[in-house]
């Protein structure tokens, strides 16, 4: 079984130590999110936690942490600020309210959800965001789904670069570009439906369901070294030096998912996987998403 200590951290762009690997629980019920981030931190070695105030089951992660007994200074927590919070103010009453959910006085990552350009709201949106840092109350600040035209806006107009730019990423669309131009700037790409998402999780106007699970090449990859589809591709975003948040609220996938440190992949698993880039997101692309 993985350990905390199994787990390399990436030192984001204002040092703050960041754990490669975590648990998602996106659509996860509150309760269900309670007993999942329970059980990942108490008994699979997990430190670090993924949620969103559009969620709707911070509550369910904070008394997930409570009752895990892993002391809140050893979790890396992660949530995010909705659409319709967005603007200087009302991101930060949105911020207050978030750590009220979650029972805690920080998080140590707080990100923009969408970019939400017919808005126009996004650079006073970061001004809060840096605004919450300088107070200390978020170790880190960063972005969802920014692509780099986004995130210059952000770069021109602000006074801290992003840590992270947390992006829909995966083998059939692995964000060459935006994971280059992240870069380039230091800021860290963490990976989202980092498994393709679910058989019916097609969300956006040019989105379809995900094969990645049942794909033949990363079937004979896992088959190689004892390991399914799923934990060849957190492999694959690790190697990539990407963060990876995996979503689970089944106790043995949770554990599953962060055992992957005890194989590499090879430079032909590299080239079978790149073959499976066809450009194809799961949700929705980030102009389009009002």
């Amino acid at each position: 079984m993985a350990t905390r200590a199994d787990v390399p951290d990436i030192t984001l762009n204002n040092g703050v130590k960041m754990p490669q690997l975590g648990l998602g629980v996106w659509q996860a019920p509150v309760d269900e999110a309670e007993a999942a981030v329970r059980f990942a931190l108490a008994d699979a070695g997990y430190r670090h936690i993924d949620t969103a105030r559009i969620y709707g089951n911070e509550e369910g992660v904070g008394r997930g942490i409570k009752n895990s007994s892993v002391p809140r200074e050893d979790i890396f927590l992660t949530t995010k600020l909705w659409n319709a919070d967005q603007g200087y103010d009302a991101t930060l009453r949105a911020f207050d309210a978030s750590l009220k959910r979650l029972g805690t006085d920080y998080v140590d990552l707080y990100l923009i959800h969408w970019p939400v350009p017919s808005a126009g709201k996004l650079v006073d949106t970061w001004k809060a965001l840096e605004h919450i840092a300088g107070e200390g109350r978020a170790k880190a600040i960063g972005v969802c789904n920014n692509k780099p035209h986004h995130l210059q806006q952000i770069l021109d107009e602000g006074s801290i670069v992003p840590a992270v730019n947390q992006i829909e990423l995966h083998p059939h669309f692995p964000q060459y570009l935006t994971r280059a131009f992240d870069t380039s700037r230091g800021i860290a790409t963490e990976s989202w439906s980092p498994l393709g998402g679910t058989s019916n999780s097609g969300w956006g106007d040019s989105s379809k369901p995900n094969t990645l699970l049942t794909a033949p090449e990363l079937q004979r990859i896992g088959a190689k070294y004892g390991k399914s589809p799923a934990q060849v591709m957190i492999r694959w975003h690790i190697e990539n030096g990407l963060i990876v948040i995996p979503k689970s609220v089944h106790e043995a996938r949770i554990r599953q998912n962060i055992d992957v440190f005890d194989f590499q992949l090879t430079g032909e698993d590299f080239e079978a996987i790149a073959a499976l880039d066809t450009g194809q997101r799961v949700g929705a692309d980030p102009d389009e998403l009002a």
